[in-house]
């Protein structure tokens, strides 16, 4: 607002601004720094975390050996996270070479994509061998080579937190310890030298983990891998 001074000027000093009136020359305020999410644009740092796991197939000669390597996001701050940048799978078998390195590229474009990358474990476990499949050791069944490859990322997912990892109480396993000794003392199929994670040999599949596990005592089917029970 414009005054007009009519009065002689005699002196004259710089008013101070009021602390509680908000001038316009206040700096502005640091908006908030959004957590980094995972997407193609981020580029591979010098170095990555990885883990290795070994399979070996019945249907295969040699072992595969199978890398997944994670990128740190936002490290050092609330929003740290860990997710998977990558995979390699090597072996001295040549007959899948192809396919192999085929199907490490395509997961790890996924994995630099972002986004939900958890369904590459139901797509990959769905995937059915027209020879049949194997049993793996400890009597899971594994319908394809692929569908164990994906065993493997979803292992590796529950470990760093992308998938809920379901563990049965402890109360639970010690329900079903009691219930394969019971068995095994009934039937007598248990030897000295069988290993802690074999399951009798007369046990079926189970249809919910896909491990034959489960036996039948009175008149209850129940899986001694994952507790699924069913009576009748």
């Amino acid at each position: 607002m414009t005054v007009k001074i009519t009065n002689k000027i005699v002196g004259y000093r710089v008013k101070k601004a009021d602390p509680e009136v908000t001038t316009e020359h206040q700096p502005p305020v640091k908006a908030e720094t959004k957590p980094v999410q995972m997407n193609e644009y981020i580029e591979r740092p010098d170095f990555l975390l990885g883990t290795t796991y070994k399979i070996k197939p019945p249907i295969a000669e040699h072992a595969m050996y199978i890398t997944i390597n994670d990128i740190l996001l936002n490290e050092g701050t609330d929003h740290e996270s860990r997710q998977p940048y990558e995979v390699f799978i090597n072996s001295k078998s040549m007959e899948h070479f192809q396919w192999v390195i085929a199907l490490t590229r395509v997961i790890s474009a996924v994995f630099r994509k972002g986004g939900d990358v958890t369904f590459l474990v139901e797509e990959l476990r769905s995937v059915y061998d027209p020879n049949g499949g194997y049993f793996k050791k400890g009597g899971v069944f594994m319908p394809s080579l692929v569908a164990e490859i994906g065993a493997v990322i979803e292992k590796h997912l529950k470990a760093i937190g992308l998938l809920e990892s379901e563990e049965m109480s402890e109360t639970t396993k010690r329900i079903l310890a009691e219930k394969r000794a019971e068995f095994e003392a009934s039937h007598s199929t248990a030897t000295n030298d069988e290993k802690a994670d074999d399951y009798p040999p007369n046990a079926t599949m189970c249809g919910k983990c896909s491990t034959k596990a489960v036996i039948v005592m009175d008149g209850c089917a129940t899986c001694l891998s994952c507790g699924d029970s069913k009576c009748g």
